[in-house]
């Protein structure tokens, strides 16, 4: 058993080691503990100092490069859509500000927006699956052996995709949207399966589906988002869309979980299907034209900045005048 004595002993040393510390530290070491210490200040505050100006420069080279690249993109663009429609397809969360910034430069490009369409939550929500089942088996007939030509194994998303893209694109020998075009459009809007702004007129050459960011995490307790039967609805709209029209997917610089990635981790769809990253930035909304142009020409391509992509499509421009209702079609 320790008795007191041990106590005392241990209780000497500390306070004796204290002293000593105290002795030494307003001694000997003072100077040097505090020279050593405003030297590490000095030339923490040096630094700081030179990651703020080096900071400052990147600043200011990237707004002169954004600058230039504003300046530069209407000559880049122009006339690369000549005579073309492009329908935009919102699936659930494009920026409004993205929307008007890929519209402009497809409008910059000589094309023309023939639509805006938002695809809506029932598309994807598993609650409504057996209604969509039910929809798709109404629309089946129309796209069986049509401007579609769905297999008859077709899949409730894949006739509901087929549905939309020939909505958007069917065309009549009048280059007039096409009966089955009507159509399908009237029973996807009843259904709310998509909502239209405005109404079109002439039917799209090529399709952009505008993604947006990955959704946030769902609180606590809450029902999580279902991400990845979202973005695999979206592959397979983008997929089987593209046997009927060229189609270009195109959203924000890519995270883990997010439509263009899914598309890229698609193989045999990246194979067919164009996408675009980093629409949220001027440099995105004016390489997207360039893609659809590309796409028209039968040239399926990834453009952005990650690995594996590109930054710049190839430049296409009509060699002569193209009338709408010509363009390449779908190349699925």
């Amino acid at each position: 058993m320790i008795d007191f004595r041990y106590h005392l002993v241990s209780l000497i040393s500390v306070f004796l080691a204290l002293a000593v510390g105290i002795i030494l530290g307003a001694g000997p070491l003072q100077g040097t503990i505090g020279d050593t210490l405003n030297d590490q200040v000095d030339s923490l505050r040096s630094e700081r100092n030179d990651l703020r100006d080096s900071l400052n420069a990147s600043q200011a080279d990237a707004q002169k490069s954004l600058k230039f690249i504003q300046a530069a993109g209407p000559s880049l663009v122009a006339g690369s859509l000549e005579g073309r429609r492009v329908a935009i397809v919102d699936l659930e969360g494009a920026a409004p500000a993205v929307q008007e910034g890929v519209a402009g430069q497809i409008q910059a490009a000589g094309g023309t927006v023939a639509v805006v369409a938002s695809v809506g939550s029932s598309w994807t929500d598993a609650d409504h699956k057996d209604f969509r089942e039910t929809i798709a088996n109404g629309l089946r007939p129309r796209l069986t052996g049509g401007e579609a030509d769905l297999p008859q194994g077709a899949t409730p998303e894949q006739v509901l995709s087929a549905a939309l893209a020939v909505a958007l694109a069917g065309t009549s020998v009048s280059d007039a949207r096409s009966e089955d075009a009507a159509a399908l459009e009237q029973q996807l809007v009843q259904a709310n399966l998509i909502t239209l702004d405005g109404e079109q007129a002439k039917p799209a050459d090529a399709v952009v589906l505008l993604a947006g960011a990955v959704p946030a995490a769902a609180p606590q307790g809450a029902s999580p988002e279902p991400t990845k039967d979202v973005v695999a609805s979206m592959v397979t709209l983008a997929k089987t869309a593209q046997s009927v029209v060229p189609v270009v997917v195109a959203g924000p610089t890519v995270s883990s979980g997010d439509v263009v990635s899914g598309v890229r981790d698609d193989k045999a769809t990246a194979a067919k299907v164009t996408t675009v990253s980093g629409v949220e930035t001027p440099i995105g909304q004016i390489v997207v034209p360039l893609a659809v142009a590309a796409q028209l020409g039968g040239q399926a391509g990834q453009y952005g900045f990650e690995d594996g992509a590109t930054p710049l499509p190839p430049i296409v421009r009509p060699s002569t005048a193209v009338t709408s209702g010509t363009s390449a079609g779908g190349n699925g």
